[in-house]
C-alpha cells in the first residue's frame, strides 16, 4: 500500500448483496477521483480464454462448461456451484487466492494521489478480501428490490435469485459489520449527497 515513498494508500471495501447497486455507487465515487477494482471483473478476467485458471475449471468440471467459442460458461457454472456445495467449495479454494493476487495489484495505481481508493466486491465479507480493507461501506436495499433488479438485469430466474442471495451474507449481519450504509433505495441525488460526505471523511482521515 506505500504510496510514494511514506504514505499509504487505504483500501476502502464498498460490498452489497446482488442488485444492490454498487456499481453505480462505486461510479459516484469515481467522478471525484477515486480509483476503484472490482472484484467481479477481476473475477471474470482470471477466468478468461487463455488463462490457466480457466484451463483447471475445464479438467475439473469437464469440457461441456465451455462455449463452443473457449469462453466460461457462467451460466452453466453458476447452476453446478450452487446445487453442489462441494464444487462451489473446490471452485472456490481455486480462485479466491488467484483473484486476491490480482487485486492486490490493481488496487496500487502508479501516479495516484487520493489517500484511499476502493474494493468494490460482493464477496468482500464472506472471503479474505475484507483483510484488504480499512473500512467497510454496505450499501444497502431491501431484498425484494434487490431480486427485482437482478431478475430485469440478468437472465437468471427468481428462483436463482434467491438462491444466490441465501448463499451471501444475509442483509443484517453486512450492516452490522459496516463503518458506514448507503441507502440506495432513495432518489440518486441522496446517494450522491451520501458519497460526497463519506468521501470528505475518507479524505480528511487518510490524508
Amino acid at each position: 500500500m506505500v504510496r510514494g515513498l511514506t504514505k499509504k494508500i487505504a483500501v476502502i471495501g464498498l460490498t452489497g448483496g446482488i442488485g444492490s447497486g454498487k456499481s453505480t455507487v462505486a461510479r459516484q465515487f469515481a467522478t471525484l477521483g477515486v480509483h476503484w477494482v472490482d472484484a467481479d471483473d477481476v473475477a471474470r478476467g482470471v477466468v478468461a480464454p487463455g488463462m490457466p485458471a480457466l484451463a483447471l475449471i475445464g479438467e475439473h468440471f469437464g469440457q461441456d462448461i465451455l462455449n463452443n467459442d473457449g469462453a466460461l460458461n457462467r451460466a452453466r457454472l453458476r447452476q453446478i456451484v450452487f446445487e453442489q456445495p462441494e464444487q462451489r467449495a473446490w471452485l472456490e479454494s481455486l480462485l479466491h487466492p488467484i483473484i486476491r493476487e490480482e487485486l492486490v495489484r490493481q488496487l496500487h495505481p502508479l501516479d495516484y494521489t487520493l489517500p484511499y481508493v476502493l474494493l468494490v466486491s460482493p464477496l468482500l465479507l464472506e472471503t479474505d478480501q475484507h483483510q484488504l480493507a480499512e473500512r467497510v461501506l454496505v450499501v444497502d436495499v431491501p431484498v425484494e428490490m434487490q431480486i427485482a433488479r437482478t431478475v430485469a438485469r440478468d437472465t437468471n430466474s427468481r428462483e436463482q435469485v434467491e438462491r444466490i442471495i441465501a448463499a451471501q451474507m444475509p442483509r443484517e449481519q453486512r450492516v452490522a459489520k459496516a463503518y458506514a450504509v448507503i441507502d440506495n433505495n432513495q432518489p440518486q441525488s441522496k446517494v450522491a449527497a451520501k458519497v460526497h460526505a463519506l468521501h470528505k471523511t475518507l479524505m480528511e482521515d487518510f490524508g
